[in-house]
């Protein structure tokens, strides 16, 4: 299955502490079966807050399934999660590395990390974010 990501980010490709305040997104579409990245692409970040911005609009355009954050407030959860998009946050490191992890199963919601049966699911399938207003 290809789907796409977005991680907030900050100079040197690092996954940013802040979804809101983050210097740029970067959407990677990936493939799940084969567990590798097909593409990037850099998104600029809207001017202010994210969460008060019409960033998810932007993501929907961009057919973004998964939201790997680094800090992420409630708020902006539970309006990237309304529209169907599926936040993981406490992230952290290379944005290449952490999407890599989360397409081995190795990053939970949370930001907790483990290799137990059952963490590794990405709740991605059957998201209906096109029904998002």
């Amino acid at each position: 299955m290809i789907f796409n990501i977005a991680v907030p980010t900050r100079e040197g490709d690092m996954v940013d502490e802040h979804f809101g305040h983050c210097e740029y997104f970067t959407i990677f579409k990936v493939d799940e079966e084969t567990k590798t990245i097909i593409s990037k692409e850099k998104l600029d970040s809207p001017e202010g807050c994210g969460c008060k911005s019409n960033i998810i609009h932007t993501f929907l355009e961009k057919e973004v399934d998964v939201m790997l954050a680094g800090g992420i407030g409630g708020g902006a959860v539970a309006m990237l999660e309304s529209c169907g998009i599926g936040v993981f946050n406490g992230c952290s490191g290379q944005t290449d590395e952490v999407v890599l992890r989360f397409l081995n199963g190795e990053v939970c919601n949370q930001g907790a990390c483990c290799n137990h049966e059952g963490c590794g699911e990405h709740h991605h399938e059957g998201c209906g974010h096109h029904n998002c207003n």
